[in-house]
């Protein structure tokens, strides 16, 4: 999606300034094993070619950068950013990694986790659909403003999605766009990820119910394509009355223009005969045809 604020930089707050970490605090050594991934962490650690040369990078050079880690028991630790370093050192056959612990709040725990992974390349829509999800409620349970979307504060705060869309460079209407993403099924998310399915087309089935969700993932799975048209019709028909998966389909085939036939028209040549001498060609006959048809379309003023 394109970004509303082109040209302008995103403001992300650095972990390491979020954190209070300075350059000079060294990081301790962690059994890899006594770490937990963070709960519900929506960004995808992919084994692909980057994740191949980071493991050869853990296993030349160790892991260069500490890992961002909190206490959640006796020697249980739970990851807030590292989680592709700590996937490429366990493959790379180590058994501890270095690692920084700071004492969080769940809430702070969810925003340093996020702002932390938010920054990297090529993010799915999916990453970004929960991560920025988990981050607002964060932030509005912070902030102590109340859960629904429109909800605003008076004076100069903004209201939380215009706050996180700021942060991350976003308009607060792709926030909220984004964060739909998140009511639909995990099948029809993949094909958001996998380029499938249009993002725009994508919002709108979210506000489908799930079971129709999977009838819509079937059809698409089937037809190769959804239009904004077929989704359109298919709510707008969901208001008024009962929709079941034969009367979907019906909708759906409806909303395709059939294709015109083409129309072929063949003169035999006994036809022909009696009205062109038999030395013209295929090319004089079409060219007197031709323009005898325009001398008789100007005729019928048929436009």
């Amino acid at each position: 999606m394109k970004n509303s604020r082109s040209g302008e930089k995103i403001k992300l707050t650095s972990i390491d300034k979020l954190l209070g970490v300075v350059n000079e605090e060294s990081a301790m050594e962690i059994e890899i094993n006594a770490i937990s991934p963070f709960k519900a962490h929506p960004f995808k650690v992919i084994d692909d070619e980057k994740m191949e040369d980071l493991i050869n990078s853990v296993k030349e050079k160790g892991v260069l950068t500490p890992v961002l880690i909190r206490t959640v028991g006796e020697n249980r630790y739970e990851m807030i950013s590292g989680h592709r370093r700590m996937y490429a050192a366990h493959k790379a056959g180590l058994t501890t990694i270095p690692a920084i612990v700071r004492d969080f709040s769940d809430d702070e725990a969810v925003i340093a986790m996020v702002d932390a992974n938010i920054q990297r390349e090529e993010l799915l829509p999916s990453e970004k659909a929960f991560a920025y999800k988990m981050k607002l409620n964060a932030m509005k349970r912070q902030a102590g403003r109340p859960s629904k979307n429109n909800a605003c504060q008076t004076g100069t705060n903004f209201r939380s999605d215009q706050e996180l869309g700021e942060q991350v460079g976003e308009s607060a209407r792709s926030v909220q766009r984004y964060i739909r993403l998140t009511e639909l099924i995990p099948e029809l998310l993949d094909m958001v990820d996998e380029k499938k399915l249009q993002f725009t087309v994508a919002v709108e089935i979210s506000y489908i119910d799930k079971e129709m969700q999977k009838w819509v993932y079937e059809y698409i799975r089937d037809n190769g394509f959804i239009k904004p048209n077929q989704i359109a019709v298919l709510r707008k028909r969901m208001e008024d009355e009962n929709v079941g998966h034969n009367y979907m389909i019906s909708i759906f085939n409806n909303c395709i223009a059939p294709k015109k036939r083409e129309r072929k028209v063949t003169l035999p040549e006994r036809k022909l005969k009696n009205y062109f001498p038999p030395d013209y060609t295929q090319e004089q006959v079409e060219e007197i045809i031709v323009s005898l048809l325009e001398e008789w379309r100007k005729e019928l003023q048929i436009e």
